[in-house]
C-alpha cells in the first residue's frame, strides 16, 4: 500500500512549521510522503523583512535553507510557483522555472497529492492606485526587501557625497510601515559610524502615510498612541487620515492634491491573498483573494484541501472580525492542521480550529517596542513598552526558530550570532 502524499505549498510562517511537524511525526516513521513547494530556496521570517530592508540583519545568516532543513526533518522540497489546482485530479501545476539569463531550469510540472495545504501567505494591496506598481517599493518578499536595501544604501551614499537630506515616504501605518520607519532612523545612525560622516538623522525625512484616523489600526488606541509618540520623537512625520490617489516618479499625490516628495517610496498598505487564488476553479474566494474555509480549516467544498495563514478567510461564530493575517495566526493554524492531518490518517474526526490572540508587539528598532499581551488574569490584557516589550519581541523570533530547529540548535544559533558581532559590522553594508 502506497503512503499518502501530503503537499504543502508555501514555506512561510505557517507552511514551514507545518512540514517540520509532519516530517517529524509522519515522514520519519514512513507514514506519509511530505513535500514542500516554495518560490524561493530559503526562508526568512516575514516579520523581519523591515530589518532585511535596512541591513539590520543579514538574511543569508538568518535564513533557513529549505533543502537542508528538509533533509533534517524528513520531507522533500520542490522549488516552484503555483499556477493551478485541479481538485478533481488531485494535482497542482507549477510554472516553468527560468535562470537569471532566461534559460529554462525546470519545465512546467505537475505534482499529485492526497492532501493539499495552501499556505502561500499574502501580499500588499495597492487597490489599483495609479503609478504604485511602477514607482513604489514593496516589502512582500525577501527579494523586494533586499531591493529596498540596495536603493536605500545608494540613496544614502549619494546624499552623503552631496551633503543632501534623505527622504522616505511609507504608505501604510500598519506594523510593517511603523517598524520600517524606525529601522530607517537606526540605519542612518549606523551608516554615520561607517564612513557616511555627512549623513545626519536631523536631515532624514521619513513620512508615514495612513488613510485611517490612526496608525496601527488593528491594535488598541493605547498602543497606537504610544507608537505615534515614539515615532515623532525620532523625527518621523505621521500623517493620518490621508489617502494616496497616485504615485509619480518623485512623489505621492494625495486625494487632496498634495504632493509628498521622496527619494524612496514604499507601499505597505492593505493585504490581499496571492493573485493566483483569484484564478482557481472550485474554491470560494473573497474579493481580496482569500479562500473561505470551514472551522476545521478545510477549504469550503473540499475534503482534502486545507488553507492556513493569511490565505485563509475564517470568521468564527459570534466573532465581529475574521481571524487576522498575522504570523501567530499562521503558526497556530500550522500546529492545528498538523494534528488534524494525523487524525485523518488515523481515521479520526477533524477538530475545529480555535484562534487564541496572544497579543501583538511592534518593534521600533533598538529604540523601543510597544504592544499588548493577552492574559488570563481577570480576563484582561496588558500594555507593554520599552525594554520589556523589546525582549518579548525578540523572544517571539527565537520561539519561531525553536519550532524549526529545537531549542538546543536555537541556543547554538544565538551564541554564534553573538560571536559574529565581534567581527561583522552592525549593519549589512552591501
Amino acid at each position: 500500500m502506497s503512503k499518502p502524499k501530503i503537499l504543502v505549498v508555501g514555506g512561510g510562517a505557517g507552511g514551514l512549521p507545518l512540514v517540520t511537524q509532519l516530517g517529524r511525526k509522519l515522514g520519519k516513521r514512513g507514514r506519509a510522503d511530505i513535500t514542500l513547494v516554495d518560490t524561493s530556496n530559503i526562508h526568512v521570517w516575514k516579520p523581519r523583512y523591515h530589518e532585511v530592508a535596512t541591513g539590520a540583519i543579514d538574511a543569508d545568516l538568518d535564513a533557513v535553507d529549505y533543502r537542508a532543513h528538509a533533509r533534517l526533518n524528513h520531507y522533500r522540497f520542490e522549488p516552484g510557483t503555483l499556477t493551478r489546482v485541479d481538485a478533481a485530479a488531485r494535482t497542482v501545476t507549477l510554472a516553468a522555472m527560468n535562470g537569471p539569463d532566461g534559460e529554462e531550469v525546470l519545465p512546467e510540472r505537475q505534482l499529485d497529492y492526497d492532501y493539499l495545504v495552501l499556505a502561500i501567505g499574502s501580499q500588499s494591496n495597492d487597490f489599483g492606485t495609479p503609478g504604485v506598481r511602477q514607482h513604489c517599493l514593496f516589502m512582500d518578499t525577501r527579494t523586494q526587501a533586499e531591493r529596498f536595501r540596495e536603493r536605500f544604501l545608494n540613496t544614502c551614499l549619494h546624499a552623503n557625497y552631496r551633503n543632501d537630506p534623505v527622504s522616505v515616504a511609507i504608505v501604510g501605518g500598519g506594523a510593517t510601515g511603523v517598524e520600517l520607519a524606525a529601522e530607517i532612523h537606526h540605519a542612518v545612525a549606523m551608516l554615520k559610524l561607517y564612513g557616511h560622516e555627512h549623513l545626519d538623522r536631523k536631515q532624514l525625512r521619513v513620512t508615514v502615510v495612513e488613510a485611517l484616523p490612526r496608525i496601527l489600526p488593528a491594535l488598541s488606541e493605547r498602543v497606537s498612541a504610544a507608537a505615534t509618540e515614539r515615532l515623532q520623537a525620532l523625527g518621523v512625520s505621521v500623517r493620518t487620515g490621508v489617502m494616496v490617489a497616485e504615485a509619480t516618479e518623485q512623489a505621492l499625490v494625495t486625494k487632496d492634491g498634495e504632493e509628498i516628495k521622496a527619494d524612496l517610496m514604499v507601499w505597505a498598505a492593505g493585504v490581499k491573498g496571492p493573485d493566483v487564488f483569484g484564478q482557481l476553479e472550485g474554491f470560494a474566494v473573497t474579493r481580496v483573494n482569500q479562500i473561505e474555509v470551514e472551522p476545521n480549516l478545510l477549504a469550503k467544498g473540499h475534503d482534502n484541501v486545507f488553507i492556513i495563514g493569511d490565505s485563509a478567510f475564517l470568521k468564527p461564530e459570534g466573532a465581529e472580525r475574521p481571524i487576522p493575517p498575522r504570523a501567530q495566526s499562521a503558526q497556530q493554524m500550522a500546529h492545528h492542521t498538523a494534528r488534524n492531518l494525523v487524525r485523518l490518517l488515523n481515521n479520526q474526526e477533524l477538530k475545529p480550529f480555535e484562534y487564541k490572540d496572544h497579543g501583538s508587539l511592534v518593534s521600533l528598532s533598538n529604540y523601543s517596542s510597544v504592544g499588548m499581551l493577552m492574559g488570563n488574569l481577570k480576563g484582561g490584557n496588558f500594555f507593554v513598552e520599552g525594554w520589556l516589550a523589546r525582549i518579548m519581541y525578540v523572544a517571539l523570533y527565537r520561539m519561531h526558530q525553536a519550532a524549526l530547529y529545537g531549542w538546543p540548535r536555537t541556543i547554538m544559533l544565538l551564541t554564534a550570532g553573538r560571536f559574529s558581532r565581534l567581527v561583522r559590522p552592525r549593519l549589512k553594508l552591501h
